[in-house]
């Protein structure tokens, strides 16, 4: 079905509209005007026309070869697709994944170029007018650069998987991004090279006036895209400056979420509450990014209030335990941070108590290492201390008002009367 239709196409595209089929007589009188024929009809007619010699001269034979051209082109194009595939699922069951992906991409364009060849064979047998056998060369040659262009497209997914064997050995995830956006480039690019290759070359199209007029369109649909020309400086910007990559946490904007993807345009953000947020790349280029994932450590204080009636020895004890149970090996070698050490203090004379004060950093990024496995962390930390200080004795207060009455024989109130000088009188 692509064949006939691709014939009729350049078939409508190369003949002008007053052409006169060479097989008709030269004296042959003009058809009479007819104002309720079908637009185009004039075309149809001269189509028909052209391929009326094709129909009376080809022999039983030329239409067998043709008939037979065609189904061995889709046969051998069908086995060959089938061996590609097959030999494509070995390379990968043996782990050479480039490879298997090469026969993989070529078993379509190749059953493409193997009809093609039938295509070509079986016109061998078949009568084509002057005018036609110029158009039937073009359109085996459109069959053949359609293959090619397929192939090469294809291609683009092994230079997407070598990039990201080499990407996967840095640290940063937005090396995926970059990946991501080069194939999306890559693909448009060639999409638009073989669209200008075969206007050109197959349906005779002025290119040269094509790119001059873009020069001349390119002003105001720029003028009316401003917004994604700052969207796509945007994702400059996030390439190159790497503020975040794709799985981290961010803030920005008051939203927290995962980012999902980043693309030429948005970023696509995971909210903690489940909904999606697309977010304009050109925001990112004048707001403030917070990036929780790229933290090395999360840090965390400890606010323990002791009862005021405490004795120093006590309290001293208390700050002791702390200080231990910081110290223990398996609770220190999350928080041993070169410049963060724990820190443990009797920092202040609380409102709700005698304030003892523990301060840590919390290492992540490592394998086991995030936000549960600290908050794990911080609960052992918790337990520790308060069976600890239940050993010692040592009470942990909570906020309390104290009243004081005037009948405390500790700490008496002087009352004293003053009466109104005026009503001394």
């Amino acid at each position: 079905m692509l064949a006939p239709a691709l014939i009729a196409i350049l078939l409508a595209q190369s003949l002008p509209a007053d052409a006169v089929p060479a097989t008709l007589p030269a004296t042959a009188p003009a058809p009479p005007p007819d104002e309720t024929r079908i637009p185009g009809g004039e075309v149809a007619t001269q189509i028909v026309s052209l391929l009326g010699p094709t129909f009376s001269e080809t022999s039983a034979t030329g239409f067998l070869t043709l008939f037979l051209g065609l189904m061995g082109g889709l046969a051998a194009g069908r086995v060959v697709k089938t061996l590609l595939r097959n030999f494509s699922d070995r390379l990968k069951r043996r782990g050479w994944t480039v490879r298997s992906a090469v026969f993989q991409h070529a078993s379509g364009p190749a059953s493409l170029a193997l009809f093609t060849l039938g295509l070509a064979i079986g016109l061998q047998g078949v009568y084509l007018a002057n005018e036609v056998r110029p158009l039937a060369l073009k359109l085996i040659g459109l069959l053949y650069i359609v293959a090619i262009g397929w192939f090469l497209y294809n291609l683009v997914d092994l230079i997407d998987m070598t990039l990201r064997r080499i990407t996967a050995k840095s640290a940063t995830r937005l090396d995926d991004t970059v990946v991501t956006l080069l194939r999306k480039a890559l693909r448009i690019f060639l999409l638009i090279m073989f669209t200008l290759f075969i206007a050109q070359n197959f349906f005779g199209a002025n290119i040269t006036a094509w790119l001059a007029g873009l020069g001349i369109a390119g002003l105001a649909i720029s003028l009316a895209a401003q917004d994604s020309v700052k969207n796509l400086f945007g994702s400059l910007t996030v390439l190159i400056e790497r503020p975040f990559g794709l799985g981290d946490r961010i803030i920005f904007d008051g939203f927290d979420g995962t980012v999902e993807q980043i693309g030429f345009r948005s970023s696509k953000v995971r909210l903690l509450t489940g909904h999606l947020l697309t977010v304009p790349n050109m925001r990112f280029t004048d707001g403030a990014i917070e990036n929780i994932t790229a933290r090395p450590h999360i840090s965390r204080t400890i606010n323990l209030a002791i009862a005021y009636d405490t004795p120093p020895d006590k309290l001293e004890q208390a700050v002791a335990i702390v200080r231990s149970i910081l110290a223990e090996p398996e609770i220190f070698g999350p928080i041993d941070i070169f410049d963060r050490p724990p820190r443990v203090y009797f920092n202040e004379f609380g409102a709700a108590g005698l304030n003892i004060m523990a301060t840590y950093a919390y290492g992540i990024g490592q394998a086991g290492r995030d936000w549960w496995s600290f908050q794990a962390h911080g609960e052992r930390v918790n337990f520790l201390i308060m069976r600890a200080f239940a050993k010692a004795e040592i009470e942990i207060s909570f906020p309390t008002q104290t009243v004081y009455l005037a009948s405390d024989p500790k700490r008496q109130l002087a009352v004293k009367l003053v009466k109104d000088e005026a009503s001394r009188g």
